[in-house]
């Protein structure tokens, strides 16, 4: 995501020089730096929620290391898809 948005910055920021040398399409150039404002608060929004979730994995990755989930992830895996032992008769 990091190229494309940077790439797609440059782009905005070479049609942005574009539209301010000419004055014959100031129509394209007010459309198109509404375009550019919305795509900043987009990619703002992605941010502000990619910060978040990173933030949520954090926590829940310390949850999950904490020592009072030692004891019971140190225990020896069962696995319930194999046939129990037969009783000794």
């Amino acid at each position: 995501m990091g190229r494309w948005s940077t790439r797609a910055a440059l782009l905005m920021l070479l049609i942005g020089q574009i539209c301010a040398e000419t004055s014959s399409s100031s129509n394209a150039c007010r459309d198109q730096n509404a375009l550019h404002d919305r795509m900043d608060a987009v990619e703002k929004r992605v941010d502000d929620t990619l910060q978040k979730l990173e933030a949520e994995l954090a926590l829940l990755l310390d949850a999950v290391e904490a020592p009072e989930w030692s004891p019971p992830l140190d225990k020896p895996l069962i696995d319930i898809l194999d046939e129990p032992p037969a009783p000794d008769s």
